[in-house]
Protein backbone atom coordinates (compact mmCIF):
# COMPACT_ATOMS: atom_id res chain seq x y z
CA UNK A 1 0.00 0.00 0.00
CA UNK A 2 1.28 3.07 -1.00
CA UNK A 3 1.36 6.25 1.57
CA UNK A 4 -1.35 8.72 0.45
CA UNK A 5 -0.53 11.46 -1.83
CA UNK A 6 -0.58 15.73 -0.05
CA UNK A 7 -3.16 17.31 -1.34
CA UNK A 8 -2.12 19.21 -4.42
CA UNK A 9 -4.22 22.72 -5.05
CA UNK A 10 -6.46 20.99 -7.16
CA UNK A 11 -7.75 18.14 -4.87
CA UNK A 12 -7.77 20.79 -2.30
CA UNK A 13 -9.90 23.18 -4.33
CA UNK A 14 -12.46 20.16 -5.07
CA UNK A 15 -12.48 19.06 -1.17
CA UNK A 16 -13.64 22.41 0.03
CA UNK A 17 -16.25 23.01 -3.03
CA UNK A 18 -17.43 19.80 -1.85
CA UNK A 19 -17.62 20.73 2.26
CA UNK A 20 -19.43 23.90 1.04
CA UNK A 21 -21.94 22.23 -0.94
CA UNK A 22 -23.72 20.13 2.40
CA UNK A 23 -24.07 16.41 3.19
CA UNK A 24 -21.72 14.15 1.08
CA UNK A 25 -22.90 12.07 -1.67
CA UNK A 26 -21.42 8.87 -1.62
CA UNK A 27 -18.77 7.68 -4.34
CA UNK A 28 -19.25 4.23 -5.59
CA UNK A 29 -16.00 1.67 -5.59
CA UNK A 30 -14.17 0.26 -8.04
CA UNK A 31 -15.06 -3.71 -7.73
CA UNK A 32 -11.98 -4.06 -5.84
CA UNK A 33 -12.87 -1.68 -3.38
CA UNK A 34 -10.45 1.24 -4.27
CA UNK A 35 -11.76 4.38 -3.75
CA UNK A 36 -9.44 6.00 -6.09
CA UNK A 37 -9.60 6.21 -10.59
CA UNK A 38 -8.37 2.49 -10.21
CA UNK A 39 -5.99 1.71 -13.20
CA UNK A 40 -5.56 3.84 -16.26
CA UNK A 41 -3.71 2.66 -19.57
CA UNK A 42 -2.52 4.63 -22.26
CA UNK A 43 -2.72 2.34 -25.19
CA UNK A 44 -5.85 -0.36 -26.02
CA UNK A 45 -3.34 -2.90 -26.26
CA UNK A 46 -1.90 -2.62 -22.98
CA UNK A 47 -5.48 -1.96 -21.95
CA UNK A 48 -6.50 -5.56 -22.97
CA UNK A 49 -3.04 -7.14 -20.92
CA UNK A 50 -3.65 -5.23 -17.86
CA UNK A 51 -7.56 -6.21 -17.91
CA UNK A 52 -6.63 -9.44 -17.71
CA UNK A 53 -4.00 -9.66 -14.90
CA UNK A 54 -6.58 -6.80 -12.88
CA UNK A 55 -9.48 -8.87 -13.38
CA UNK A 56 -12.33 -7.91 -11.36
CA UNK A 57 -9.76 -6.39 -8.83
CA UNK A 58 -10.00 -3.08 -9.83
CA UNK A 59 -11.79 -0.47 -12.21
CA UNK A 60 -9.15 -0.56 -15.81
CA UNK A 61 -9.69 2.25 -17.99
CA UNK A 62 -8.47 2.58 -21.63
CA UNK A 63 -7.51 5.72 -23.01
CA UNK A 64 -6.87 4.82 -26.57
CA UNK A 65 -10.33 3.78 -29.14
CA UNK A 66 -9.89 1.22 -31.13
CA UNK A 67 -8.65 1.07 -34.39
CA UNK A 68 -6.59 4.45 -33.19
CA UNK A 69 -3.15 5.75 -34.01
CA UNK A 70 -0.88 5.38 -29.99
CA UNK A 71 1.29 8.05 -32.41
CA UNK A 72 -1.28 10.99 -32.47
CA UNK A 73 -4.30 10.01 -30.06
CA UNK A 74 -5.79 12.31 -27.74
CA UNK A 75 -7.55 13.11 -24.62
CA UNK A 76 -10.39 14.99 -23.47
CA UNK A 77 -10.19 17.37 -20.26
CA UNK A 78 -12.11 15.13 -18.37
CA UNK A 79 -9.98 11.63 -19.50
CA UNK A 80 -7.34 13.88 -18.12
CA UNK A 81 -8.75 14.13 -15.05
CA UNK A 82 -9.48 10.59 -14.81
CA UNK A 83 -5.57 10.48 -15.28
CA UNK A 84 -4.16 12.53 -12.65
CA UNK A 85 -7.33 10.68 -10.54
CA UNK A 86 -5.61 7.36 -11.31
CA UNK A 87 -4.36 4.41 -8.37
CA UNK A 88 -1.78 3.74 -11.04
CA UNK A 89 -1.16 4.63 -14.85
CA UNK A 90 0.30 2.05 -17.16
CA UNK A 91 1.92 3.39 -20.60
CA UNK A 92 4.08 2.21 -23.04
CA UNK A 93 6.74 4.75 -23.13
CA UNK A 94 10.22 5.09 -25.31
CA UNK A 95 8.15 8.12 -26.87
CA UNK A 96 5.46 6.13 -27.99
CA UNK A 97 2.34 7.57 -27.16
CA UNK A 98 3.08 11.35 -28.07
CA UNK A 99 -0.42 12.86 -27.95
CA UNK A 100 -0.61 12.25 -24.42
CA UNK A 101 3.31 11.78 -22.76
CA UNK A 102 2.01 15.72 -21.61
CA UNK A 103 -0.87 14.38 -19.39
CA UNK A 104 1.14 10.99 -17.99
CA UNK A 105 4.12 13.59 -16.95
CA UNK A 106 1.46 15.87 -15.36
CA UNK A 107 -0.29 12.99 -13.35
CA UNK A 108 3.36 11.66 -12.15
CA UNK A 109 3.94 15.37 -10.92
CA UNK A 110 0.77 15.12 -8.67
CA UNK A 111 1.65 12.01 -7.41
CA UNK A 112 0.26 9.36 -9.16
CA UNK A 113 2.51 6.54 -9.76
CA UNK A 114 3.17 5.68 -13.25
CA UNK A 115 4.84 2.45 -15.02
CA UNK A 116 6.41 3.06 -18.18
CA UNK A 117 6.16 -0.65 -19.01
CA UNK A 118 8.46 -0.83 -22.48
CA UNK A 119 11.19 0.46 -20.14
CA UNK A 120 11.22 -2.22 -17.91
CA UNK A 121 11.17 -5.21 -20.84
CA UNK A 122 14.55 -5.23 -22.37
CA UNK A 123 13.61 -2.68 -25.15
CA UNK A 124 15.75 -2.96 -28.80
CA UNK A 125 17.23 -0.33 -30.09
CA UNK A 126 15.93 1.30 -34.10
CA UNK A 127 18.39 -0.40 -36.40
CA UNK A 128 18.10 1.77 -39.51
CA UNK A 129 17.22 4.99 -40.88
CA UNK A 130 16.26 7.96 -39.14
CA UNK A 131 15.22 6.64 -35.87
CA UNK A 132 18.54 4.62 -35.80
CA UNK A 133 19.90 4.36 -32.23
CA UNK A 134 17.09 5.14 -30.36
CA UNK A 135 14.98 2.98 -28.38
CA UNK A 136 11.82 0.63 -29.95
CA UNK A 137 8.59 1.52 -28.00
CA UNK A 138 6.57 -1.61 -30.29
CA UNK A 139 8.00 -4.35 -27.30
CA UNK A 140 4.32 -6.22 -28.07
CA UNK A 141 4.95 -8.14 -31.84
CA UNK A 142 7.37 -10.39 -29.18
CA UNK A 143 5.01 -12.18 -26.55
CA UNK A 144 7.77 -13.26 -24.61
CA UNK A 145 8.41 -9.24 -23.80
CA UNK A 146 4.34 -9.35 -22.39
CA UNK A 147 4.94 -12.05 -20.57
CA UNK A 148 7.44 -9.71 -18.69
CA UNK A 149 5.06 -7.16 -18.49
CA UNK A 150 2.47 -9.16 -17.11
CA UNK A 151 4.56 -9.78 -14.23
CA UNK A 152 5.77 -6.51 -13.96
CA UNK A 153 1.95 -4.77 -14.39
CA UNK A 154 0.76 -7.44 -11.80
CA UNK A 155 3.50 -6.20 -9.04
CA UNK A 156 2.68 -2.73 -9.39
CA UNK A 157 -1.20 -3.13 -9.48
CA UNK A 158 -0.40 -5.21 -6.02
CA UNK A 159 1.52 -2.26 -4.93
CA UNK A 160 -0.33 0.67 -5.63
CA UNK A 161 -3.69 -0.08 -5.76
CA UNK A 162 -5.68 -0.14 -2.73
CA UNK A 163 -7.85 -3.34 -1.50
CA UNK A 164 -6.83 -5.43 -4.31
CA UNK A 165 -6.61 -9.44 -3.57
CA UNK A 166 -2.96 -9.87 -4.18
CA UNK A 167 -3.06 -13.96 -4.91
CA UNK A 168 -5.84 -13.02 -7.37
CA UNK A 169 -3.81 -10.43 -9.47
CA UNK A 170 -0.91 -13.21 -9.85
CA UNK A 171 -2.83 -16.16 -10.26
CA UNK A 172 -4.53 -14.23 -13.80
CA UNK A 173 -0.96 -13.26 -14.65
CA UNK A 174 0.35 -16.45 -14.15
CA UNK A 175 -2.74 -17.62 -16.49
CA UNK A 176 -2.28 -15.33 -18.96
CA UNK A 177 1.53 -15.81 -19.40
CA UNK A 178 0.89 -19.53 -19.72
CA UNK A 179 -1.65 -18.22 -23.20
CA UNK A 180 1.58 -16.60 -24.16
CA UNK A 181 3.55 -19.43 -24.16
CA UNK A 182 1.36 -21.28 -25.90
CA UNK A 183 1.20 -18.16 -28.40
CA UNK A 184 4.54 -18.04 -28.90
CA UNK A 185 4.83 -21.66 -29.33
CA UNK A 186 2.28 -21.55 -31.88
CA UNK A 187 4.22 -18.65 -33.77
CA UNK A 188 7.02 -20.19 -33.51
CA UNK A 189 5.81 -23.08 -35.19
CA UNK A 190 3.82 -21.27 -38.46
CA UNK A 191 6.99 -18.67 -39.25
CA UNK A 192 8.83 -21.76 -39.87
CA UNK A 193 7.15 -22.75 -42.91
CA UNK A 194 7.80 -19.81 -44.46
CA UNK A 195 11.14 -20.37 -46.93
CA UNK A 196 14.24 -18.87 -45.05
CA UNK A 197 14.94 -16.78 -48.06
CA UNK A 198 11.36 -15.71 -48.05
CA UNK A 199 11.78 -14.03 -44.21
CA UNK A 200 11.82 -10.69 -44.87
CA UNK A 201 9.79 -7.91 -43.96
CA UNK A 202 8.78 -4.69 -45.71
CA UNK A 203 6.18 -2.66 -43.13
CA UNK A 204 4.47 0.96 -43.29
CA UNK A 205 6.96 2.07 -40.64
CA UNK A 206 9.41 0.34 -38.46
CA UNK A 207 6.59 -1.53 -35.97
CA UNK A 208 8.01 -5.07 -36.55
CA UNK A 209 11.53 -4.85 -35.06
CA UNK A 210 11.04 -7.09 -31.83
CA UNK A 211 8.77 -9.99 -33.98
CA UNK A 212 11.85 -9.97 -36.79
CA UNK A 213 14.67 -10.39 -33.98
CA UNK A 214 12.48 -13.00 -32.35
CA UNK A 215 11.81 -15.27 -35.01
CA UNK A 216 14.09 -14.67 -37.81
CA UNK A 217 13.01 -12.39 -40.22
CA UNK A 218 15.01 -9.42 -41.66
CA UNK A 219 13.56 -6.16 -42.05
CA UNK A 220 14.29 -4.77 -45.42
CA UNK A 221 12.66 -1.61 -44.88
CA UNK A 222 9.70 0.71 -43.94
CA UNK A 223 7.97 2.84 -46.42
CA UNK A 224 7.97 5.70 -43.46
CA UNK A 225 11.33 5.40 -42.36
CA UNK A 226 10.47 6.34 -39.29
CA UNK A 227 9.26 4.57 -35.61
CA UNK A 228 5.92 6.52 -35.85
CA UNK A 229 3.83 7.06 -38.33
CA UNK A 230 3.94 11.27 -37.97
CA UNK A 231 6.91 10.98 -39.72
CA UNK A 232 6.22 11.62 -43.41
CA UNK A 233 8.75 9.54 -46.88
CA UNK A 234 10.54 11.76 -49.59
CA UNK A 235 10.50 10.81 -52.70
CA UNK A 236 14.19 9.52 -52.99
CA UNK A 237 12.79 7.86 -49.36
CA UNK A 238 10.49 5.57 -51.86
CA UNK A 239 12.42 5.13 -54.31
CA UNK A 240 15.54 3.93 -52.49
CA UNK A 241 13.43 1.58 -50.90
CA UNK A 242 11.91 0.56 -53.79
CA UNK A 243 15.15 -0.54 -55.13
CA UNK A 244 15.84 -2.30 -52.05
CA UNK A 245 12.78 -4.27 -52.51
CA UNK A 246 13.20 -6.01 -55.66
CA UNK A 247 16.98 -6.53 -55.49
CA UNK A 248 15.59 -8.40 -52.28
CA UNK A 249 12.49 -10.19 -53.91
CA UNK A 250 10.13 -9.28 -51.69
CA UNK A 251 7.09 -10.61 -51.79
CA UNK A 252 4.47 -8.62 -49.97
CA UNK A 253 4.84 -5.35 -47.92
CA UNK A 254 2.25 -5.07 -44.59
CA UNK A 255 0.14 -2.12 -44.05
CA UNK A 256 -0.96 -1.19 -40.80
CA UNK A 257 -4.85 -1.85 -40.32
CA UNK A 258 -6.04 1.78 -39.36
CA UNK A 259 -3.82 3.63 -41.72
CA UNK A 260 -4.24 3.96 -45.56
CA UNK A 261 -2.33 1.88 -47.46
CA UNK A 262 -1.51 4.27 -50.13
CA UNK A 263 2.54 4.68 -49.46
CA UNK A 264 2.71 1.15 -49.58
CA UNK A 265 1.03 1.01 -52.61
CA UNK A 266 3.17 3.47 -54.41
CA UNK A 267 6.07 2.28 -53.28
CA UNK A 268 5.13 -1.46 -54.46
CA UNK A 269 4.26 0.62 -58.14
CA UNK A 270 7.60 2.40 -57.79
CA UNK A 271 9.77 -0.77 -57.81
CA UNK A 272 7.93 -2.04 -61.08
CA UNK A 273 7.06 -5.23 -59.72
CA UNK A 274 3.95 -7.14 -58.62
CA UNK A 275 4.23 -7.01 -54.97
CA UNK A 276 0.78 -7.57 -52.31
CA UNK A 277 0.01 -5.06 -49.91
CA UNK A 278 -1.65 -7.14 -47.10
CA UNK A 279 -3.10 -5.30 -43.74
CA UNK A 280 -1.53 -6.16 -40.29
CA UNK A 281 -2.98 -4.78 -37.12
CA UNK A 282 0.15 -3.91 -35.59
CA UNK A 283 -0.22 -1.04 -33.34
CA UNK A 284 -4.09 -0.69 -32.36
CA UNK A 285 -6.81 -3.86 -31.49
CA UNK A 286 -9.82 -2.98 -33.16
CA UNK A 287 -13.55 -3.29 -32.07
CA UNK A 288 -15.14 -6.32 -31.39
CA UNK A 289 -15.98 -7.58 -34.92
CA UNK A 290 -12.78 -5.88 -36.19
CA UNK A 291 -10.59 -8.87 -35.83
CA UNK A 292 -8.23 -7.85 -33.50
CA UNK A 293 -10.37 -7.51 -30.71
CA UNK A 294 -7.79 -8.84 -27.87
CA UNK A 295 -4.18 -8.89 -27.60
CA UNK A 296 -4.40 -12.70 -28.67
CA UNK A 297 -6.10 -12.36 -31.75
CA UNK A 298 -3.77 -9.84 -33.10
CA UNK A 299 -1.11 -11.52 -32.94
CA UNK A 300 -2.63 -14.49 -34.21
CA UNK A 301 -4.41 -12.81 -37.01
CA UNK A 302 -0.96 -11.09 -37.49
CA UNK A 303 0.86 -14.48 -37.77
CA UNK A 304 -1.60 -15.92 -40.65
CA UNK A 305 -1.32 -13.01 -42.75
CA UNK A 306 2.51 -13.27 -42.33
CA UNK A 307 2.81 -16.43 -43.41
CA UNK A 308 0.22 -15.74 -45.77
CA UNK A 309 1.99 -13.61 -47.44
CA UNK A 310 5.33 -14.98 -47.76
CA UNK A 311 4.47 -18.48 -48.72
CA UNK A 312 1.34 -18.27 -51.83
CA UNK A 313 3.37 -18.21 -55.15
Amino acid sequence: MRTPRPLTPRRTGAALALALAGPLTLVACAPGGDPDGGVVVTTNILGDITRAVVGDEAEVTVLMKPDADPHSFGVSAQEAATVEDASLVVHNGLGLEEGVLRNVESAEEAGVPALAVGEHVDPLPYTSDESEGEPDPHFWTDPRRVATAVDLIAENVVEEVDGVDAEAVRANADAYGAELATLHEWMTDEFDTIPSGNRKLVTNHHVFGYLADGYGFEVVGAVIPSGTTLASPSASDLSSLAETVEAAGVRAVFADSSQPDRLATVMAEEAGVEIDVIPLFSESLTAEDGGAATYLDMMRANTTAIVTGLTSP
